[in-house]
């Protein structure tokens, strides 16, 4: 049994597997319908359980196709109807509860703590959807995503983040780039730049991951560009201070001119106003298929956690 919490936690060797399957499994299913399963089912019978205490979309959907076309099913629980750490019942019994009616946990929480509780007590294995640190299931998938459409290995090509670089997405991007060795240039402001223990890892990569206060230099000769909203849905913070903070580093048509010129442009989702129109909706923008090649990947990843990746 594996769980698959942080990128920083799966062996490359693993990471690297988890690609490989996802691209052949991808590749089968050319005349399959959406809910077809793939032909050798190899999760048949299994029951994927999911839990979300932040809004969703994509996860919710990828995950449900990923378990159903492995030919197994899902059933999501909603946080309120649920005892889990309130209403006299702990976090560990309901991770023993939930061990015993399923066969792997979904959850994406706003507590990292809690995803550790889960883990500790839980039979099964533990997947992340998305914490407050890390959001490793969406990052595996981009990586996916720019090998698929570049046509070469990530540790070939040239990375560029531009925005907010204290999140969970910039987390779990700058741990893949240390796991693929990577080169990503970084484009924030000073007040949003990775935490201090990321700050650390980025020191030690010899060059290899690189700051930037002013986007045009970072962006400069890229492959890839990405984004993520400012201001997330449950974020708490002084969004009018945030927004005008990040007013210079919006990617626009005359950033992603400086990009190489056949440079590709990737946005998790759901967007706000720190990508242009005619950026996103343009051709150098890849949105879709990435936030569709999340059901492949997390096929992958579920075949990983039950230990059955060919």
């Amino acid at each position: 049994m594996k769980h698959f919490l942080h990128i920083r936690d799966i062996p490359i060797k693993d990471l690297k597997k988890i690609i490989s399957d996802a691209i052949n499994r991808k590749s089968k299913r050319n005349k399959l319908n959406i809910l077809d399963p793939d032909k050798d089912m190899p999760l048949k019978g299994k029951i994927l359980l999911q839990m979300f205490e932040k809004s969703s979309l994509r996860t919710r959907l990828s995950f449900y196709l990923a378990i159903k076309q492995l030919g197994g099913g899902s059933l999501t629980l909603r946080p309120e109807e649920l005892h889990s750490g309130t209403g006299g019942e702990s976090i560990a019994d309901t991770s023993k509860i939930l061990s015993t009616y399923g066969n792997a946990f979904m959850l994406r929480t706003d507590s990292d703590k809690k995803l550790d509780e889960f883990k500790k007590y839980s039979n099964i294995p533990i997947i992340n959807g998305l914490s407050p640190s890390s959001h490793p299931t969406q990052v595996l998938s981009d990586i996916f995503t720019i090998q698929e459409l570049k046509r070469k290995s990530i540790s070939k090509l040239k990375l560029c983040w531009i925005g907010d670089a204290n999140n969970n997405m910039m987390n779990s991007l700058i741990e893949a780039c240390v796991k693929f060795t990577v080169s990503l240039n970084i484009a924030c402001p000073k007040s949003y730049q990775p935490n201090k223990t990321l700050i650390s890892v980025i020191k030690k990569q010899k060059g290899k991951i690189k700051i930037f206060y002013k986007k045009e230099l970072a962006v400069k000769n890229s492959d890839v560009v990405m984004t993520d909203k400012i201001i997330s849905i449950n974020d708490k913070v002084n969004k009018k201070k945030k927004l005008k903070s990040l007013k210079n580093f919006k990617v626009d048509l005359k950033t992603m001119n400086l990009a190489k010129n056949d440079a590709i442009f990737l946005h998790c989702l759901p967007r706000g106003n720190e990508v242009s129109e005619d950026v996103f909706l343009g051709k150098k923008s890849k949105v879709w298929q990435q936030a569709l090649n999340r059901v492949h990947v997390q096929k992958s990843i579920l075949l990983y956690c039950f230990g059955k990746l060919r």
